[in-house]
């Protein structure tokens, strides 16, 4: 079901997304020409002053847990639909699709982000970490574009150096259960960089999804090292192959839908 922002930019723009599908429509023609923005696209949250009331509300909460969980989820919605309010303005008044969807974009980075510092710094954090207990969290899929629809998945990789660790699990699943609190739709997987590397060689989707990876929060190196091995590993010299691989899916899911496209 889409998100009732969608359904509207749908009627109105018909921008064309469903769910993470996006379909090129064309645009209107109107006598009056939309002001198209001039320079980068505006931040839909304020990141700086949310950070500072999510710290109040760590040292408010200090020693709560479930007080501070639930009140970190109902900040971020509170933002998170105040921005969504402001790209619906926004877009009304400049008609640019490709931008609201930026702007959406990076308002979900900046509310992973938020979710991600209270996790590991306030709910569980750790003084003097192992070398295990490192995480970054990466945008793949659609959302490793930098672009998204009301009401899009949110497609993530909690990604490791080494096997899970309890601290990994408990910042992952608070910064899950924060997003979903929020009504959010989130696929996401928790993996090792050998992890990725492995089913990457062995899934063709793994590998399309990893191929769109986007550094978000948490250690950059853990990010840089997959992509780094992942170029050297599984892109390198199988571009063909990919191809090939890429359009016998899309065959088949033809095939699967009776040639509907």
């Amino acid at each position: 079901m889409l998100h009732p922002f969608a359904k509207r930019l749908n009627s109105k723009y018909r921008i064309g997304y469903s769910g993470m599908s996006k379909v090129a429509a064309p645009m209107p023609q109107s006598s009056t020409r939309r002001r198209r923005p001039q320079s980068a696209p505006a931040d839909l949250l304020d990141s700086v002053s949310v950070r500072a009331e999510l710290a109040a509300l760590a040292t408010k909460h200090k020693g709560n847990e479930a007080e501070l969980r639930a009140a970190l989820a109902s900040r971020l919605k509170r933002a998170l639909q105040d921005g969504r309010a402001l790209a619906e303005k926004l877009l009304l008044a400049e008609g640019a699709g490709r931008v609201c969807a930026e702007r959406l974009s990076r308002q979900m980075d900046a509310i992973i982000t938020l979710a991600f510092e209270v996790a590991a710094g306030a709910l569980y954090r750790s003084d003097n970490p192992s070398s295990s207990e490192r995480m970054a969290i990466v945008a793949v899929g659609g959302y490793g574009r930098g672009m998204l629809a009301p009401g899009s998945d949110i497609d993530l990789l909690f990604l490791l150096p080494y096997k899970q660790t309890a601290w990994g699990e408990s910042v992952a699943e608070a910064v899950l259960y924060a997003l979903w609190d929020m009504g959010l739709k989130v696929g996401h997987a928790t993996r090792s960089i050998d992890e990725c590397i492995r089913q990457a060689r062995a899934d063709i989707t793994i590998r399309t999804t990893i191929l769109e990876a986007r550094h978000l929060v948490g250690d950059r190196k853990l990010f840089d090292e997959l992509a780094s091995r992942f170029d050297r590993d599984i892109v390198k010299g199988t571009a063909a192959e990919f191809v090939a691989a890429k359009l016998a899916e899309r065959d088949e899911r033809h095939r699967r839908g009776g040639q509907s496209r």
